[in-house]
């Protein structure tokens, strides 16, 4: 079953938030250590008004077990949910992500992470949690959703082409290199 996250999910989501970003995850933390990183997304993701908290996840769960999560958001209003993150690491840490790029622009609905726990891929839940994804899109009246996949990811860029994103261009980010992709939402 597919549902809003709430903030009690943070222990069983987090995890599956930085398993989607990877080394992203270390560099927004501006840490390597796991627990800070940790710790860090679970306190985002428990409060309202910032792109990792629950009010933009949706999760993928059987009973009480979420196998999956993805995290999206209106692209226009980034600036706006990056802020309370920006400024919580520029005080409380030794990253400074004010001059970072968006990876995400206006007119599009922006899914920034899907991920599904490893004993569980495979099934389709990523799938149909992207379909999902741009069905929230369509009744928040976005005419596109937009993703990024790492270029040297031929398997994400594989699905994603097979559900019906397309590639934009090519976009650069926080030192990464990337496919910025579009689904087009039909009426």
């Amino acid at each position: 079953m597919i549902r809003k996250a709430t903030p009690g999910d943070a222990v069983q989501v987090v995890p599956l938030i930085l398993q989607a970003m990877g080394k992203l995850a270390v560099k927004f933390a501006g840490s390597d250590n796991p627990e800070t990183i940790n710790n860090l997304f679970q306190r985002f993701f428990k409060l309202p008004g910032n792109q990792y908290s629950f009010e933009n996840t949706l999760v993928f769960a059987e009973g009480e077990t979420i196998l999956g999560s993805i995290n999206a958001y209106d692209g226009a209003k980034l600036a706006v949910l990056r802020e309370p993150f920006l400024k919580y690491l520029s005080i409380n840490s030794n990253s400074d992500l004010s001059d970072s790029e968006q990876e995400t622009e206006s007119g599009e609905f922006y899914i920034d992470t899907v991920s599904v726990k490893p004993e569980a891929q495979g099934k389709g839940i990523g799938k149909l949690s992207i379909f999902e994804a741009i069905k929230w899109a369509k009744e928040m009246n976005h005419t596109k959703a937009g993703l990024l996949v790492e270029l040297n990811n031929p398997k994400a860029l594989k699905l994603y082409q097979h559900i019906g994103f397309e590639i934009k261009n090519e976009k650069t980010f926080m030192d990464g290199e990337y496919h910025h992709m579009v689904f087009v939402i039909n009426e």
